[in-house]
């Protein structure tokens, strides 16, 4: 980042961002593969038993890339709000990098032996995979202005979703010809590739420099803003109800979200609806993508206008996202699938004449769209109502419960379908119960936040007046 730069406009910020928007698309495309491929995975690993019989260690699986993530987030929020955010992006690369490159040297239907290799190398991926969106945050911070913040959310989104889908499309295609080595190996050299360029190009931007109370006397390159948490100002920022909110309700989103991504691509590539990975990579693009674009350029952009004489509204929005997004997704389970057969599933020109699959198209493409509202504003909110050299903790924190959640949604539908002969409905009824508690609680936040946004108000005017002392 360039160090002391004033990031003016849309253009500025995306002019110093593009290297970590190319690393992470990497790392994003990598993450989507390994959400994709919960059933070519299984059939790797045990290449004679059907997919569906392995569907609990599956589910402990991707808990563990998960919650590996959400632990690792705590270390390296602290890290990150103390030490060089750079230097800190450099070894996450690394390490994410070698990790998939590694992936590709496992052992065709080990069975137990093969999983296991897997197990360790996924779970050090979502180990450091902790730190990224910390350092993002914390990062943004600095660089972006306030009235640009959703829209930076909303194109950081779009990177990561247009490249998850595309690692969702090329991982099944590779793995369906027999190439899933390949995948990996590419994969791991391009984030070590991406590490490299975010190297080379980037700087560390000085902490607060974004701050309205704190803009001008950071102006001089002579004042660092080098202000630590302690204990009294972490009760009075960090533990403030807003906050609460945040870190509460994002283990019940993320349950049902995580819950319906495992369900849904284990529903329809299974029997007796057969859909092959690679068509529904396509069909992800087809529809999610588009879908992603509207709300995370368009939408995002309504959220800064609405948000900007008064940020607490950006509160219903996220609501609304919360609502919308996910139930319009759970919907996916009561259509009138048409079963097919394994090569059929395979032909998406066929598969595109199917009117259900419109109907799932425009489901997926309105649920994408509301939902993304839901990222573009968050990150805004808790941004406001928490200190310069809190941003990597407040986000870990904030991480490490939403991972957790993420974590107990594979692992929960697991044993749901275990219970109840996997059935997907009654399972989904079931886990599109966790939508409520966060509902309530993002209501009672638009009285807090105001109070706990002028708290903060208050300890960077003061802290102003403490740097600007430092000059006489």
């Amino acid at each position: 980042m360039v160090k002391g730069e004033n990031t003016n406009s849309v253009k500025s910020f995306n002019r110093v961002f593009w290297p970590l928007y190319i690393l992470n698309g990497f790392q994003s495309v990598a993450y989507g593969a390994m959400i994709v491929l919960v059933v070519p995975l299984a059939l790797i690993i045990w290449p004679n038993d059907p997919a569906d019989i392995h569907a609990l260690e599956m589910g402990i699986f991707y808990t563990a890339l998960s919650w590996s993530g959400s632990f690792a987030g705590l270390l390296f929020g602290k890290l990150i709000d103390k030490y060089s955010r750079k230097k800190i992006i450099i070894v996450i690369s690394l390490f994410r990098g070698f990790s998939m490159f590694l992936l590709g040297f496992a052992v065709y239907g080990g069975e137990d032996g093969t999983w296991w290799y897997f197990f360790i190398f996924i779970t050090l991926f979502g180990f450091f995979a902790g730190g990224s969106w910390p350092a993002i945050n914390s990062l943004s911070n600095d660089i972006v202005p306030r009235d640009h913040r959703s829209r930076f959310f909303g194109i950081y989104q779009i990177v990561l979703n247009t490249t998850n889908i595309i690692g969702w499309l090329v991982a099944t295609y590779l793995v369906q010809i027999g190439l899933w080595r390949v995948f990996f190996w590419g994969i791991g050299l391009l984030i070590l590739l991406g590490g490299l360029i975010f190297a080379i190009n980037n700087e560390e931007p000085k902490r607060g420099i974004q701050q309205e109370e704190l803009y001008h006397i950071l102006q001089d390159e002579s004042i660092e803003y080098d202000f630590q948490i302690d204990r009294e100002t972490m009760r009075r920022t960090m533990l403030s109800r807003t906050n609460i909110v945040a870190l509460i309700e994002g283990i019940f989103t993320c349950i049902l979200m995580s819950s319906l991504n495992f369900l849904i691509l284990n529903y329809v590539q299974n029997p007796p609806y057969n859909l092959a990975p690679f068509s529904i990579g396509v069909f992800m693009v087809i529809f999610g993508l588009t879908g992603g674009l509207v709300g995370q350029i368009f939408l995002s952009r309504v959220s800064d206008k609405i948000a900007l004489k008064d940020p607490v509204r950006r509160l219903p929005i996220i609501v609304i996202a919360i609502i919308g997004g996910l139930v319009t997704f759970a919907l996916f389970f009561f259509l009138p699938w048409v079963p097919l057969t394994p090569e059929q599933g395979k032909d998406i020109f066929f598969i595109m004449t199917i009117p259900t699959m419109w109907i799932m198209g425009a489901l997926f493409f309105t649920s994408r769209s509301i939902f993304s509202l839901y990222i573009v504003n968050q990150s805004p909110v808790i941004q406001q109502i928490n200190l310069p050299e809190a941003q990597g903790q407040i986000v870990s924190w904030n991480q490490f419960l939403e991972q957790f959640g993420r974590g107990i949604g594979p692992l929960l539908c697991g044993i749901l379908l275990a219970l109840t002969s996997t059935n997907y409905q009654i399972t989904v009824m079931i886990v599109v119960l966790c939508i409520i508690p966060g509902v309530i609680l993002w209501i009672l936040a638009m009285n807090w936040f105001p109070i706990d946004r002028e708290n903060i108000k208050i300890i960077l005017a003061e802290r102003a007046e403490i740097l600007n002392n430092r000059k006489k």
